[in-house]
């Protein structure tokens, strides 16, 4: 069966599931706090639909009893994300004592989630761990290479834009950018309901 998993954003397979009503086949997505399948119709669990969530044989079983077959190892995985799931700053690998800059990004708690893991969030921008900057347009994204320097040898630029439908630059034009600045991306996630983030880092 073939299986893809995205890169940090959540999880993502190709399953053959099995419902009260009967079976189905079709993409299964986790990422939280929601379980999307999308098959001959499409079916949402959050909440107190996902208590109780466990493997079976290879199975991801739900407490209403569907059932979504990934393979032992994956159903495992898939279990232990939904009945743990990771914090925003967990996803973006915030460490206590990080030097972070926040350019633009519009979150009003995004900060307090920095102090409250006490991240050191500087104004001057040098030697950064990590730096957050918001990019929704072409003009936006011509100033990456200027912020290269910022990072310390092993930063992160994570590029924060808004998400689908509102979303007014391409994944694939953000990641031309940041190459084109010899940055790498290696890593995606969801920022928040309306923002993505993508991960660069220098060349090695």
């Amino acid at each position: 069966m073939w299986t893809r998993h995205t890169f940090a954003m959540g999880k993502d397979a190709q399953v053959v599931a099995r419902f009260a009503d009967g079976a189905d086949e079709g993409r299964l997505q986790y990422e939280a706090p929601k379980l999307v399948f999308r098959g001959a119709r499409r079916r949402v669990w959050d909440g107190e639909g996902l208590k109780g969530v466990r493997a079976e044989g290879g199975e991801l079983v739900l407490a209403d009893g569907s059932r979504f077959t990934l393979g032992e190892k994956p159903a495992a995985s898939w279990a232990d994300a939904i009945a743990n799931p990771k914090g925003r700053l967990d996803k973006i690998g915030v460490k206590a004592g990080m030097r972070v800059a926040v350019l633009g990004v519009a979150d009003d708690a995004f900060a307090g989630e920095l102090a409250a893991r006490e991240a050191l969030l500087v104004d001057d921008p040098k030697g950064l761990d990590l730096l957050f900057y918001a990019a929704d347009s072409a003009e936006e994204l011509a100033r990456i290479g200027g912020l290269v320097p910022a990072l310390a040898e092993k930063g992160a630029l994570w590029v924060v834009s808004r998400k689908g439908k509102a979303a007014t630059v391409k994944d694939v034009e953000v990641m031309a950018a940041a190459r084109a600045c010899g940055l790498v991306d290696n890593k995606v996630v969801g920022f928040s309901d309306t923002l993505t983030a993508l991960r660069f880092t220098r060349r090695r």
